[in-house]
């Protein structure tokens, strides 16, 4: 499994980048993987609108199931990824490069910095 060390995961199976001035949000491998043919993605939603830690902000949809992709800490939406609704599939192919979901502009700064390292979050899904 792929954990890079550049950015930060959630235990719900989140990771984020900090990018300029801006977090962007995705799916972990692990999570994909679990997930299986990624089929949809609706982003829920929009540039501008307010987000609190553990909204839901995602929904993905495989061949397998269902699943909900929440903000890793409060901000607000600075962009949206529209690819993802033309090739869902990428979150397969890409989840820590094209797949991004969201970019979010943290309320506080420093909330990346509490979400689990490269480190932790590898020993979570172990």
């Amino acid at each position: 499994m792929n954990v890079p060390e550049d950015r930060r995961y959630t235990d719900q199976h989140e990771w984020a980048l900090p990018t300029a001035g801006a977090v962007r949000i995705g799916i972990t491998d692990y999570a994909q993987d679990a997930l299986g043919d990624v089929v949809f993605v609706d982003v829920l939603v929009a540039p501008g609108d307010r987000v609190e830690t553990g909204q839901v902000i995602a929904e993905v949809e495989s061949t397998k199931s269902v699943a909900e992709v929440y903000a890793p800490f409060e901000g607000i939406v600075a962009a949206v990824n529209g690819a993802l609704a033309d090739a869902p599939e990428t979150v397969n192919s890409d989840p820590y490069g094209d797949a991004w979901f969201l970019a979010i502009e943290p309320t506080d700064p420093s909330a990346p910095d509490a979400l689990l390292d490269a480190a932790a979050y590898a020993d979570l899904t172990a």
